[in-house]
């Protein structure tokens, strides 16, 4: 239990960089994607080369990898978008709206119960997360589409949790990453050829940007989480996620100058309380 504490919280740690760095890039969302999944892919292969995870695949795995990997990519795709539009809190903290959909989806596709304690601490970090987002959203037409691409990448997030929680089951770590992550990519980059993104021509810094983005958000944050897809209900890791908002909001206001109010930090500490009941209350560690 302890580890799984530990892990999870290096894991909040770790994503939460991630709307900063986005913001940092001088980059179209897409290409910003693209090279966060392949920087990653690339930098697990040398271990696929060892390890040929491949070796314990079956037929009917290679479709529920794709699907895995369709989510993750659109899912990265509308959530960096949003940040073009809206600020870091609104677009996190709507992103971050998935354990709702995964709470559902978990219940009505996995058959997963939902405790009582899990129910509660939804219900706080969803309010936690509207708190966060009442203080902080404006009425804008542009913050209004980035807040409604952050709402369809938390659907996409969710469809990834799921199907991630069905797949660990049964999938080593590194047999279920590194596919994903590279199906992700390769779809991206489909996507950045048809949108005639360019892949080149950026200044040095947002290349150091999309580097760190492949290593600490992705390689470290969304690592742990399908680590521990293994051992909790999709819907346990989706509310442990929700500690995103308070790392990035805090990180926004130091790094980016974006404001603290007094919403906001209300919401945190409702977000807090709520991945605190749910942790301590399930009893599937």
């Amino acid at each position: 239990m302890l580890r799984l504490y530990i892990f999870l919280s290096v894991g909040i740690i770790a994503i939460s960089t991630a709307s900063i760095f986005v913001k940092l890039c001088d980059a179209p969302a897409l290409i910003i994607a693209t090279y966060r999944l392949m920087l990653a892919s690339l930098i697990l292969s040398p271990f696929a080369g060892y390890k040929k995870p491949w070796r314990g695949w079956e037929r009917k795995e290679l479709g529920w990898f794709f699907l895995s990997g369709l989510f993750l990519s659109l899912h990265f795709a509308l959530w960096i978008a949003s940040l073009k539009y809206t600020s870091v809190a609104s677009s996190v903290v709507l992103v971050t709206t998935h354990p709702i959909f995964v709470g559902t989806g978990s219940w009505l596709l996995l058959k997963e119960r939902m405790e009582m304690g899990l129910v509660l601490g939804i219900a706080l970090s969803v309010l936690g997360s509207g708190l966060i987002s009442y203080g902080d959203m404006s009425l804008s037409k542009e913050a209004l589409m980035g807040d409604g691409l952050a709402l369809l990448g938390a659907i996409a997030a969710s469809g990834y949790l799921l199907v991630g929680r069905k797949m660990r089951k049964d999938q080593e770590l590194f047999s279920y990453i590194f596919p994903v992550y590279s199906i992700a990519g390769l779809i991206l980059i489909l996507l950045s050829l048809i949108f005639r993104q360019s892949f080149c021509g950026y200044s040095l810094s947002t290349y150091f940007y999309f580097l760190l983005l492949a290593l600490v958000p992705q390689l470290i944050g969304h690592t742990t989480f399908n680590w521990a897809l293994k051992y909790l209900p999709a819907s346990m890791v989706a509310v442990a996620i929700l500690g995103e908002p308070i790392g990035s909001t805090i990180l926004a206001y130091f790094i980016l100058g974006e404001g603290l109010t007094v919403w906001k930090i209300l919401g945190g500490i409702s977000i807090f309380a709520g991945i605190s009941i749910a942790l301590r209350r399930t009893n599937k560690f």
